[in-house]
């Protein structure tokens, strides 16, 4: 097929005025499949290579062809700030044909909101918590909105496969089309899928078709890497012996390190190394966010510069978000924004010149992500690696002499390289707080229910495949005992007090964990939020600076500050990572093998090599398990974060008693220490001769745990959350196998 034949007019002249000469690989290979199949389809393709163009040029000619009675195309994304980027870019398209586009997100129009209901019609953008907002609080609406939809496109829905935030998406999707009487097909976004097969089976999962996934030649990728190491405090690593020894690796600039002195090394050569560019920094947490803009902006005062670094996180208030995106997309604003997980995703901000990553990321796929943030445009991606850690104290014990976030990005990048590895969905898990959440949803759109009409709705919900009817039946009993679910006089089913307290917040909305939190304010201006607000009088950081508290309303959760010099830590929360094995694996591979990467520079090299020999003196290459002196241990398993907590429990709950196992840490999911009374071969017996007896995950729980780990798992009966927990989190089958071969 001549794909751009097929392009509705308005699509061909959109073409043309944007002078492109050809369509891409991934644009040809997606008009066939949407025209020529009624299939779901899963795009994946690097980022920057019109994966949005290439499903909605077809999906708008169809639309333009046969008009839609109703929303024609639903775009569900998992950041406001990309339904932002792609309304701007849809509406444009969609203008002469027409079509028209809405967005509705909590900080979109309520006038083009109500415009949408009185004549559905076109796109409607919208992220997964607003659409559970609209299928509770406009329940009866949902076929006059959607009754004759054709296509649900779901942009960056990696992001959503390994967590009960996809799970809730694909739940809402299946309610909405059972709902509306529609029968729309799937077309999944992404840049970084791993085993796109499986992608696509969870894709197509209760939708009655099957997924193509189509094939194409999507040209050669060219990085621009460096990764370089920091100690916190000199000296540097290789600075104490002479350097002819060091290979002079070739990289993008000779880094010319003049931060201020007694300053953090890390931070000071990236103030270099942005200076006269846009760039992003990523970093893997907002606190570190906060911090690190904290101490550019001090260096920027320091040399009497102009303050030229902005911030990004989910924390702060819409404003400040949007603001830096848009000083991001004019080419010609040489600033930098430091950010988290919230620029990964597919936001078009402009040309950046390249990016910055403090630490390595848990995930080979939010390397990629953060990688193709540059490189559009034609230049080819760029990133920086700044790898920091102390020095280890002078006593300190084998596990703190290597540097595990430097092994952990090379080993990231190493698995991407060799095998295309990006971490698969997990579609194992027994979602036990999104059963919850979404049980007390429909009985909220829906009203009164019997238990049955319940269970007919909630269990046959392809995200709930593993959970039971029993599991079910104990989730509504204990619903009904804790008062969030009333019984009738006609034995049916309604949202008790308890229930509606919890349905009717705003925040019941989303099914990720979050902190209770304070808006905080600098007098008219919003900065954002905060957790765990200090008392009137102690300082916080927010928005890339310092404040002092003047006033904390603990009623109404209102933080009152002023803006004062300074340099303090921030708190929005814990964030736990989940790094795959793979990963791990790679990691003793790079600390095994005796071979140089062409993306390290001169003080990684040097303690990349200082790691290879602790590794090969202490027996890490044929022992899992190194004796540290005395009774004192530490362990090694090169497993994921399931397998890894899996592990542990086995030792101190099956174990530990025949080991003589005591005070056990673990530094998850890299080693554990711990005093033993056994020999190592009696420790590797020991290991095995109880896992042969068999490994009941139940097992591993410790008595009366409630083990709370998903949002809703509060209001779930005890029973449940041990069960999901032990059978949906541990991962004892990787666990038995590693203890197979220890």
């Amino acid at each position: 097929m001549d794909v751009f034949d097929r392009y509705a007019p308005f699509i061909q002249d959109f073409i043309y005025r944007s002078g492109w000469q050809s369509l891409r690989g991934v644009q040809n290979a997606a008009g066939d499949t949407i025209f020529g199949t009624q299939e779901n389809v899963l795009l994946t393709a690097s980022t920057a290579s019109g994966k949005t163009e290439a499903a909605f040029f077809p999906i708008l000619t169809l639309l333009d062809e046969e008009p839609s009675r109703t929303v024609g195309v639903l775009y569900i994304a998992p950041l406001k700030a990309l339904i932002n980027d792609q309304f701007g870019r849809l509406e444009e398209l969609c203008e002469e044909a027409g079509i028209k586009v809405t967005k509705w997100h909590g900080d979109a129009s309520q006038t083009s909101k109500r415009r949408l209901m009185k004549k559905p019609s076109g796109i409607l953008q919208i992220t997964p918590e607003s659409l559970e907002s609209l299928m509770i609080n406009k329940h009866m609406e949902i076929p006059s909105l959607f009754g004759d939809l054709r296509f649900i496109v779901i942009d960056e829905i990696h992001s959503l496969l390994r967590a009960d935030r996809g799970g809730q998406t694909f739940c809402l999707i299946e309610r909405l089309c059972a709902l509306a009487g529609c029968s729309p097909r799937r077309i999944g976004l992404s840049a970084t899928i791993g085993k796109p097969e499986e992608a696509g089976r969870f894709l197509a999962a209760g939708s009655g078709r099957g997924t193509v996934i189509p094939k194409f030649e999507g040209g050669k990728e060219v990085w621009r890497l460096s990764m370089e190491h920091f100690y916190n405090s000199a000296p540097q690593a290789g600075e104490n012996r002479p350097d002819d020894s060091l290979p002079q690796t070739p990289v993008p600039e000779e880094p010319t390190d003049t931060a201020p002195e007694a300053a953090d090394p890390g931070v000071g050569y990236i103030f270099e190394h942005t200076r006269g560019k846009k760039c992003l920094i990523f970093t893997n947490s907002r606190e570190e966010c906060e911090a690190v803009c904290q101490n550019l902006r001090q260096y920027c005062e320091l040399r009497h510069e102009p303050d030229r670094f902005l911030i990004h996180h989910g924390n702060l208030s819409a404003s400040y978000r949007e603001s830096a995106e848009e000083e991001m997309k004019d080419d010609d604003a040489l600033i930098s924004v430091c950010a988290t997980a919230t620029l990964e995703l597919g936001i078009d901000i402009g040309r950046l010149e390249r990016a910055f990553q403090i630490d390595a990321p848990f995930t080979v796929s939010g390397f990629l992500q953060r990688m193709g943030r540059t490189g559009r445009r034609g230049d080819p991606s760029e990133m920086w690696f700044v790898m920091r850690e102390d020095h280890p104290e002078a006593r300190a014990m084998l596990p703190a002499l290597i540097p595990w976030y430097l092994i952990q990005g090379i080993a990231l990048i190493q698995l991407y390289i060799e095998e295309r590895f990006v971490e698969p969905p997990r579609t194992d898990r027994l979602p036990f707080s999104l059963l919850y959440h979404q049980t007390m949803s429909t009985l909220a759109s829906c009203g009164e229910m019997t238990p049955r009409e319940l269970a007919s709705r909630v269990l046959p919900l392809s995200y709930f495949h593993r959970i039971t009817q029993d599991d079910f039946r104990l989730l509504l009993r204990h619903l009904l005992e804790i008062d969030h679910v009333n019984k009738t006089e006609n034995d049916g089913l309604i949202l008790g007090i308890a229930g509606e307290r919890i349905v009717n917040n705003y925040k019941f909305y989303a099914v990720f964990q979050e902190n209770i939190e304070y808006a905080v304010h600098a007098g008219s201006e919003e900065l954002g939020t905060i957790v765990k607000p200090p008392p009137v009088g102690d300082k916080i950081a927010i928005a890339g600076r310092v404040w002092v508290v003047e006033e904390v309303d603990h009623k109404r959760r209102q933080v009152y500050c002023a803006l004062v010099k300074g340099n303090i830590p921030a708190y929005f929360g814990d964030v736990a990572g989940d790094i795959h094995t793979r990963i791990l694996q790679r990691m003793y591979g790079v600390l095994k093998e005796d071979r140089n990467y062409p993306y390290l520079m001169r003080h990684a090299v040097s303690r990349l090599r200082d790691a290879r020999q602790t590794f090969a003196k202490s027996g890490m290459e044929t022992h899992s398990l190194i004796h540290l002196g005395g009774k004192m241990w530490a362990l090694f398993p090169w497993l994921g974060s399931y397998a890894f907590l899996a592990l542990e429990r086995f030792l101190k709950i099956r174990c530990a008693k025949k080991l003589g196992l005591k005070g056990l840490t673990a530094s998850r999911p890299y080693y554990m220490q711990f005093t033993m009374q056994v020999s190592e071969e009696d420790f590797r017996r020991i290991l095995r001769e109880e896992a042969e007896a068999g490994v009941d995950p139940m097992e591993l729980l410790y008595p009366k745990e409630n083990p709370i780990f998903e949002k809703y798992d509060a209001y779930v009966p005890e029973e449940l959350v041990r069960k999901g927990f032990a059978l949906g989190v541990l991962d004892t089958e990787e666990m038995v196998e590693w203890i197979s071969h220890v």
